[in-house]
Parts: structure tokens; sequence; C-alpha cells
């Protein structure tokens, strides 16, 4: 992680080598990719990508993996994450948010007590069908394409895990607002959507903040703004979550510098016992685990007859 970040500013650039995460509290009217090229362009990174894409009109956690860490996107976008939002009432718009054409409204506006009743409809396992406006692909095409030239968009429902749905606050007639905990493919504009739908009336997502996604959190959160003005190395170097904070959802296995070694070099290594969770339940074959050696992930693992291989070797400096 040698150099500095001041000099982003220069016309040469130097690149660093820096692995691990940025949650960043992404503001509105960006997109996640220019997010990442603005992290990028800051930090003078290598190699950098998103953890779970947000919209152009939300805000909150946008998790930016550098160098080594993009290794590691895959299981943070498996994490759940958690929402607050504001269905605006009485409006449908294409998008299913503010930033669509109308397309239907509606006079009637449902009560706390209707809207209490009609959350657990949308709590669990549940069926959703994905916006048009999305970047599903139909027919190899992205559906967001396929609506911007006006052609017809058909997706199926698929399913999702709504964890958590409450009603925070009845704002005024117009707006209510929520908090969501749900996993992997769920959209909050969707959910809008249909629980308007549900309740006799038209809806659309007026706000949205993302406040979770797995374990990255508001509290461990920067802004550009606050990114830009880290002068040096070692400012930044103290807002960079570690490498393995990405993992928190794979078990880790202790391993020895020898076999630490084996692994950097592709090889298998055999177990005198299975590795367990860390509630001491015991990890069935086959399964990903991340071998770790002086608290730093060394390789992603598959785990299987009593044995682990190497799947992706993280290559850094100890």
């Amino acid at each position: 992680m040698r150099g500095s970040v001041k000099h982003k500013h220069n016309q040469q650039r130097p690149k660093i080598h820096w692995h691990g995460w940025l949650a960043i509290d992404k503001p509105s009217g960006l997109t996640s990719t220019q997010v990442v090229g603005r992290v990028r362009y800051l930090t003078c990174a290598y190699k950098a990508g998103h953890g779970g894409t947000l919209d152009p009109l939300a805000t909150g956690i946008l998790p930016v993996a550098l160098g080594e860490a993009t290794k590691t996107v895959s299981f943070v976008m498996e994490g759940l994450k958690s929402y607050q939002f504001t269905i605006r009432w009485g409006e449908r718009r294409d998008t299913d948010d503010s930033e669509g054409e109308i397309i239907a409204r509606s006079d009637e506006r449902p009560t706390g007590a209707e809207i209490q009743a009609a959350l657990p409809l949308f709590t669990g396992d549940i069926m959703q069908k994905p916006p048009t406006y999305s970047a599903v692909k139909v027919g190899g095409r992205r559906a967001y394409d396929l609506a911007r030239a006006h052609e017809k968009v058909s997706l199926a429902p698929r399913p999702i895990l709504i964890k958590r749905l409450g009603l925070v606050d009845l704002v005024d007639e117009n707006h209510s607002l929520f908090e969501l905990e749900c996993g992997k493919g769920g959209y909050v504009r969707a959910l809008a959507r249909d629980l308007a739908m549900s309740l006799g009336t038209e809806g659309h997502v007026s706000s949205l903040r993302r406040t979770r996604v797995g374990p990255f959190t508001l509290e461990k959160a920067i802004s550009l703004a606050q990114l830009e003005g880290l002068d040096d190395s070692a400012a930044l170097s103290e807002r960079l979550l570690p490498l393995i904070e990405g993992l928190a959802g794979v078990p880790h296995l202790p391993i020895s510098a020898e076999q630490a070694a084996r692994l950097r070099n592709g090889q298998a290594i055999s177990l005198v016992r299975a590795p367990v969770h860390d509630d001491g339940v015991r990890v069935e074959a086959p399964a990903v685990l991340c071998a770790v050696f002086a608290a730093r992930p060394v390789a992603l693992v598959d785990f299987r007859a009593g044995q682990i291989r190497p799947t992706r070797v993280f290559n850094y400096a100890a």
C-alpha cells in the first residue's frame, strides 16, 4: 500500500495496491458505476468494484471493493440488505420511482391500520415481479433498455426473501415511511408498487436509503466528499475496512504457515478434522471456506472429501 493519495491531482497518478473495502455513503443522482469510478480515481486504486447496485435516486451504503477484495464481491451481494424508503401514494410511475412518468392515479389513501394488515402478505419467502425498468435480462438484453426503446417487457415473478417489513411513520396523507430487510434480488420499487396495489391504490418509491449491506453499515460509511478530503495514504488506510470484512458470511478455517504456502501454490490440503462454524456446528461438505492465517485471508477454498482446494488465492503482501 505504498504511495500517497496526494498523487490523485497529479497528471502521472501512480496506481496504488489497496486491498480492502470502503463503505461509501452514496449520494443521490449518481449511478453505482459512477461512484466506483470516482472512488478508483480518488484512491488511485488498480482495481475496484461494488457489492450491490443502488439506483441513481437512492442514497446510502454502496460497498466498494479495492484490489484483491474484488474477489469477495459475490459473497457480499448474497448478504441481507436493509433500507428505509418512502412510498408516495396515489401515483404509479413507469419506473416505480419518482424519476419516471406518471402512468396511473388513484384518489384512495390507505390508513395506518390497513397498511399494517397488508404487511404480512409481503413478508417471508414471496414471489416478486421485477420492475420493468430493471437490469434483469430478457433475451440477452436489459429490461430497462427494452423499456426505453418502447418494446414490450414481460418479466416473470421470482422468489425473494423479505425478512422484515415495518411501517415507521405516516408522514402525511400522501406519504408513508417504511423499514425493510431483504435478501438478494429484491426490488424496493416493486415492493412499493405491489403493496399499493394490494391496498387498492397506486404508489411509487419517492425516497430510498440503504442502511446496510451484509456487514457494511452507515456507522462504517464514508462519503465521497470525505474521501476526497483525505490527503495521504495513512488517512485512507484508517478508513479502509479489511478484505476479510467481505467474507463475514463465509466459515473461516484457521491454517498454519505451511498450509498457507501450499494453498498459495495451488495445492490441496487434507484435513485431520472437519471445520466448524462459529457456533461450534460442524461444516458439512461441500462448502466454500475462507482459509485464514494470522488473521488474514489466504484463499477461498472448496471443502469436500476431507480436503480443501484453493479456488481463489488472495495475492497481497503479508
